[in-house]
């Protein structure tokens, strides 16, 4: 599916006024695609003025105002469990298109055959990601929220860079950021909690969130500024150990307490080293589930320390904290130490088919199976597949880009041997030797699931 951006984009002031076509072109991605045009120009046309803050009765930010620029907020929300549980720190979905942002936080629509809503969070159908290429259309991508999608004002929004750690604390508006020198980088983003359901389905040991298959990553071509240039610019000092971006999504609440905004500190190391404050994604604008009008991108790490929404960012010479590296996004449980962890940051390696769970083939014809394995360590060397629940084992056809921060995609030519049920299981190695294990030691939230998945497929006789 190709990704095309209007040759003539409209500066982010243009927002104030009553969206003209190059607005309406420049919107599509956020607000659903062409598949938003169904409702017809006009009704398409009411959606963008909404989410632009310029339509008759939707006044800027009637929502919550923060300094960092205009905002629109659906409110305080608490996770279900009393405790966050995943990644791409992200939205829900009311499984509906519409105005403005959906019953459960999700702005985007959320077609049933490409997504599985959970609460506030939606999940990708590895079957929807069958005729896509590399890169996961944006109106495909999964979402993972901790409260709701807020819609901002880019004219208005700031970034501000402080703390002891820089000797000239600045704000940037966000034409300051898309006039620096940009780059691009193909990258994945994954929930931590990605694969959580099959600890209880596969070994018996079920984990409390979000239940996940293993839909909660996709892979998008992501332009922005490196974050070093603007720690730089800020004037970073030798002595700074960690970086805290803060994102401008409403409180998150958590067994009654009010936890604040999303925020994670990252070490300067990481930081500097590719770390990408992001402005684009496949080559639009940021969509508003996914971060606009900036968010951070941090390739190979679970998706919480991708910030999105950030409007502020601290530099600190002593090291800095928040729940989400303390309470959450570590392993506690038996076989873990019993104050948890430290700080869970690299992914795991993991391997998906792009068919439906429990899909039905036809027998007698061959048929090829498709997949992708990714690795947040390194690029990804080696796929095996079995196709009678791990008896034998063939090498896959590895193909297309072999990246280190994103995935790979392999194939496997295979003919039932006759109707029945048959498990598919998928393997892959990266470069640093690291395998998908047969077993995932259990922790209690259900993180990093990176065992081999057993995958149901049901043969028939046409």
């Amino acid at each position: 599916m190709p990704y095309e951006r209007p040759a003539d984009e409209d500066p982010p002031g243009a927002a104030r006024r009553a969206p003209g076509r190059r607005d309406l072109l420049r919107m599509l991605p956020a607000l659903g695609g062409f598949a938003a045009l169904g409702g017809g120009t006009r009704a398409w046309a009411a959606q963008a003025e909404h989410a632009a803050g310029t339509g008759a009765g939707h006044p800027a930010a009637p929502g919550a105002r923060h300094p960092a620029g205009g905002i629109t907020r659906a409110g305080t929300r608490t996770d279900v469990n009393g405790r966050a549980d995943g990644d791409d720190a992200g939205s829900g979905g009311s499984g509906r298109g519409g105005r403005g942002v959906g019953v459960s936080g999700i702005v985007k629509p959320l077609p049933e055959d490409v997504f599985v809503v959970h609460g506030t969070n939606a999940e990708t159908r590895w079957e929807a990601l069958g005729d896509v290429g590399h890169l996961v259309p944006n109106d495909r991508f999964f979402v993972r929220n901790h409260t709701s999608t807020p819609l901002i004002d880019a004219a208005t929004w700031r970034l501000r860079v402080h703390g002891s750690g820089v000797r000239r604390p600045h704000e940037f508006r966000y034409d300051d950021l898309r006039a620096l020198p940009s780059v691009t980088l193909d990258a994945a983003i994954e929930c931590a909690g990605n694969g959580r359901s099959f600890f209880g389905s596969q070994q018996g040991s079920p984990a409390p969130g979000t239940p996940w298959r293993l839909g909660g990553i996709g892979v998008a071509r992501w332009r922005g500024v490196p974050l070093a240039t603007v720690l730089r610019l800020a004037g970073l000092l030798p002595g700074a150990v960690d970086v805290l971006p803060r994102g401008l999504d409403a409180p998150f609440v958590s067994d009654g307490v009010d936890l604040g905004p999303v925020r994670r500190p990252l070490p300067v190391a990481k930081a500097l080293k590719d770390v990408l404050l992001a402005y684009e994604m496949n080559g639009e604008p940021l969509p508003p589930d996914h971060g606009f009008p900036v968010r951070l991108v941090v390739p190979s790490w679970i998706g919480i320390a991708s910030i999105k929404w950030v409007g502020d960012i601290e530099v600190s010479a002593e090291p800095l904290s928040s729940p989400w590296d303390t309470r959450f996004y570590r392993m506690f449980g038996p076989g873990h130490p019993a104050g948890g962890g430290p700080p869970l940051t690299t992914q795991v390696v993991k391997s998906a088919f792009e068919l439906p769970w429990d899909a039905s083939l036809p027998a007698g014809r061959s048929h090829v199976l498709r997949g992708r394995s990714w690795s947040g360590t390194g690029r990804i060397v080696r796929v095996e597949v079995s196709t009678d629940g791990g008896g034998t084992w063939r090498p896959a056809d590895l193909r297309g880009p072999r990246q280190r921060a994103a995935w790979s995609s392999w194939r496997l030519t295979w003919r039932p041997p006759g109707p029945g049920v048959h498990t598919l299981l998928a393997r892959a190695t990266d470069e640093t030797g690291a395998t998908q294990p047969a077993v995932t030691p259990h922790n209690t939230f259900g993180y990093l699931f990176d065992a081999v998945v057993a995958h149901p497929v049901t043969v028939f006789t046409p």
